[in-house]
């Protein structure tokens, strides 16, 4: 399927590796001009070495923190009128809420809830000028389904898809759609460090409990990053202008409910 995206700008934040990299590489193939963030610069540089290699798109790569002012303004600048946008940025720690005082709540808030905000409002009056936007927040399964120990994700996470729900209809009239996609079990780097506190908790090792996991999983493994990046692609598409102020989880049909 030809999506109608070549030659058009993306900017896609945390994009050195995991699903923010798969949703890069997917647009990337596609023939979009890829802007891509993080804060390692090595990796980011990697990657982009990586998508430039496979695709012959164009990548360029600004290294820096989406969650702050600087980080925004950097990515921002050099991808100003961007006809695609990728939030996302890497969840907070897991623990008891007992422990979280406001710094470590705003530092969450700033990160999953904040920062997308801001960067939709500086992008979004272009693409409704444009007649053609499509922003796609990377948030989580826990969304809809809670995970006791992500307090910080599940608070996080729950504002800005409440934020969202408001404003996707508002833009749609205009070619702008707004949709998030909510991963469950990914192979990324992020499941592995989540899983050490499970396995500790259980009193077995990180493989042992991740591969319990996936084969708890009704589809019986963890999903690929690439069909998430392909899932985030479609959304981008022409064909997807019709979709918006949506919640799509990909977790391999974890989640038990028909809503």
């Amino acid at each position: 399927m030809d999506l109608g995206l070549n030659g058009r700008r993306a900017l896609v934040c945390a994009a050195s590796k995991g699903l923010g990299r798969a949703c890069a590489l997917a647009l990337a193939r596609e023939g979009v001009a890829v802007t891509i963030t993080a804060r390692t610069a090595a990796v980011l540089e990697a990657t982009a070495d990586d998508i430039r290699r496979e695709t012959g798109a164009a990548v360029t790569v600004v290294v820096g923190d989406i969650a702050t002012e600087r980080g925004r303004a950097d990515a921002l600048a050099a991808c100003p009128d961007p006809d695609i946008l990728v939030n996302n940025a890497g969840g907070p720690p897991p623990g008891d809420f007992r422990d979280w005082d406001r710094e470590v709540w705003i530092r969450a808030l700033d990160a999953n809830m904040l920062a997308p905000i801001a960067l939709i409002r500086a992008v979004v009056d272009g693409m409704i000028a444009r007649r053609f936007g499509r922003i796609v927040n990377i948030t989580s399964g826990a969304v809809k389904a809670p995970i006791d120990h992500l307090g910080l994700s599940n608070g996080a996470r729950a504002g800005l898809t409440g934020f969202v729900a408001g404003l996707a209809r508002q833009t749609v009239r205009h070619g702008v759609t707004i949709n998030n996609l909510l991963p469950g079990p990914f192979d990324t780097d992020r499941i592995r460090s989540n899983a050490a506190a499970g396995a500790a908790k259980a009193g077995t090792s990180v493989e042992a409990f991740l591969e319990s996991r996936a084969a708890a999983n009704p589809a019986g493994r963890f999903g690929d990053p690439e069909e998430f990046g392909a899932a985030c692609a479609f959304l981008c598409g022409r064909q997807a202008g019709f979709i918006t102020g949506q919640n799509l989880l990909l977790d391999g049909g974890a989640y038990p409910g028909t809503l």
